[in-house]
């Protein structure tokens, strides 16, 4: 049921939902979901987040990846200790930032911000919410509330 709900709001949202959110046994598979959100939070020097869901825990961003998340978060308030993260593979309503995929590396993909010409890798935890490297990631960052 809770899974129908999150696929119908991404609908709402996108107009076009990815159908098949899992199945009782294995629960919903978060890469099935239009639009995803993480709360990352600054750690052991750098921007981690946790996300019980696919069983990552202070899940670091590396190399550039930080200061595309630096330059999001500038006007959020003790960002620091956290910030919704709301990504997906498509444009949604509100979106701040658009990276476009590079090269392939080490398991993970570059992404540019077109913007400034920054690049930052994300790595193979990508795929715990793609099942492809997507083309183009949508990104907005919001306070807690």
């Amino acid at each position: 049921m809770r899974c129908r709900v999150f696929a119908l709001l991404a609908a709402v949202l996108l107009a076009a939902c990815v159908p098949g959110c899992g199945d009782r046994r294995t629960g919903p598979d978060p890469r099935n979901n239009a639009i995803k959100v993480i709360q990352p939070y600054h750690a052991h020097g750098t921007w981690v987040f946790d996300d019980a869901a696919t069983g990552l825990k202070a899940e670091a961003f590396v190399y550039g990846i930080p200061e595309m998340i630096d330059r999001l978060v500038a006007d959020i308030p003790n960002a620091k200790k956290g910030f919704r993260l709301t990504f997906s593979a498509g444009p949604f309503p509100g979106h701040e930032l658009v990276v476009e995929r590079g090269a392939p590396r080490d398991g993970g993909h570059f992404y540019v911000d077109p913007e400034t010409g920054r690049q930052g890798w994300l790595c193979p935890a990508l795929f715990k919410y793609f099942r492809e490297a997507p083309t183009h990631i949508y990104a907005k960052a919001d306070a807690i509330p």
